[in-house]
């Protein structure tokens, strides 16, 4: 399970630390298609890759290296209803600005 994206920050790094006190970062990095089309990746980092990351910024063309992972979470749709989704994102290994 390996993936390689060359494509450019679309949205501002969310740097935090967990209630633990590790280091995580979301990016969405967006990636051109063919025929004028992009797609939107969700990309996640932890430790220094996340300090890193947060400095990113909006249009900046990067490269990263990771692996698709998924995750399970309730979505509440009312009062009395939630419902099971299915997030799919890239744990990043490394990551680079180009």
């Amino acid at each position: 399970n390996q993936i390689f994206l060359d494509g450019y920050i679309c949205k501002e790094a969310v740097y935090r630390k967990t209630p633990l006190g590790r280091e995580i970062a979301d990016l969405l990095v967006a990636v051109n298609r063919s025929y004028g089309k992009s797609d939107y990746i969700p990309c996640i980092c932890w430790g220094r890759n996340a300090r890193f990351a947060g400095n990113f910024e909006v249009g900046e063309r990067c490269a990263v290296w990771g692996r698709i992972q998924s995750r399970e979470y309730m979505k509440k749709i009312s009062e009395e209803n939630a419902e099971k989704r299915v997030a799919f994102e890239v744990s990043v290994s490394k990551l680079e600005l180009l």
